[in-house]
Parts: C-alpha cells; sequence; structure tokens
C-alpha cells in the first residue's frame, strides 16, 4: 500500500527543496514517488488561453486529457474550490511505495494516518505550524534547521538537509519499509 507522506509548512519554508531532496535520492535506491502539489492561487490554470485545450473547456469539455510522447496530463474543470485530494491519491497510488504531498496542511494536520514533515523558516513559523499538527511528524526541516542549537525540546529530528539529509532519507525509509 503506497505511503504518504505530507511536507507542510508556509511558502518559503523549504517544502519544495525536502521533497526534491527525498525524491532524488529515494528514486536512485529504487522507489517509485509520486507527488501532488497544493496551489492556493484561485485562478490558477495549467491550460492556456487560446489553445486547443482550452477552447474544449470554453465550448464546454469538463475533461480534457493531453496525451504527448513523454507525458499525459488530464485537466478537470471543476465548478467549486472544493479540493478533491483523496479522488487524487487513488489516481495516483498504483505502482507507487510513496506520494509525496505539498502543502495541504489544513487537510492533513489533525489525521494520524498521515506522516508529516514540517518545513519551517524560523522558530515562530514552526511554532504556528506545529501548533494543531498531530503525530506522526518524521522530522522538521526548512530554513530553520539552520538554527539547531537554538531551539531544543523537539520531540522529533530537526534536518538540515544540506548537511545531514541522509538522515531525512533514512527516516523516510524506515516508514516505507514497515
Amino acid at each position: 500500500m503506497v505511503k504518504i507522506i505530507a511536507v507542510v509548512g508556509k511558502s518559503g519554508s523549504g517544502k519544495t527543496s525536502t521533497i526534491e531532496y527525498l525524491t532524488s535520492n529515494l528514486s536512485r535506491e529504487g522507489f517509485s514517488i509520486g507527488s501532488i502539489k497544493h496551489v492556493h492561487e484561485p485562478d490558477f490554470t495549467i491550460d492556456k488561453k487560446g489553445k486547443d485545450t482550452w477552447k474544449y473547456a470554453q465550448a464546454g469539455a469538463k475533461k480534457i486529457a493531453i496525451i504527448a510522447p513523454t507525458e499525459v496530463v488530464i485537466i478537470k474543470k471543476k465548478e467549486d474550490q472544493r479540493i478533491e485530494l483523496e479522488e487524487t491519491i487513488k489516481r495516483l497510488e498504483e505502482g507507487l511505495d510513496v506520494i509525496f504531498l505539498e502543502g495541504f496542511h489544513s487537510l492533513i494536520a489533525k489525521r494520524r494516518d498521515v506522516f508529516k514533515i514540517i518545513a519551517a523558516e524560523n522558530k515562530e513559523d514552526l511554532r504556528r505550524t506545529l501548533e494543531g499538527t498531530v503525530h506522526p511528524i518524521i522530522a522538521i526541516t526548512g530554513r530553520v534547521a539552520k538554527l539547531k542549537p537554538k531551539i531544543s525540546n523537539l520531540e522529533v529530528p530537526l534536518i538540515d538537509i544540506y548537511k545531514e539529509g541522509k538522515k531525512l532519507v533514512q527516516l523516510v525509509k524506515d516508514q516505507l519499509t514497515k
């Protein structure tokens, strides 16, 4: 069964760098990785105005697929702002060992079935992100990791991926092989 690991934190905290590092290292070791990124901008679209797929949507298509030699993209047009995380996980999970979620803190903070890595910019950012976030928390990363000697009493490891990233990789591998 695929494991879900959410990397949560505010914009600029190190979430993308953490997922990129883990994906690179774990895929080199033979793990199959998927990822889902939460985009907050309400008007975000991967579709480009004037392109054929955009024209199909303007004409009323609710689902549009783009198939190229090296990619397949499915665009699902929605009427509401509801996030369809569970449905998206189900569509991706086949053949994967882990799916990294970037963001989605409000949806997963209280879930005990989702492993979490907290990415924080500073101590205050870390405090706010940890507030209301339940275990399992694997580690804390991000810019705050450079403050290691100044932060004490943490229940989980504080890891600077640039200096001790292999430790984070091992912690994640431990979860994947359970």
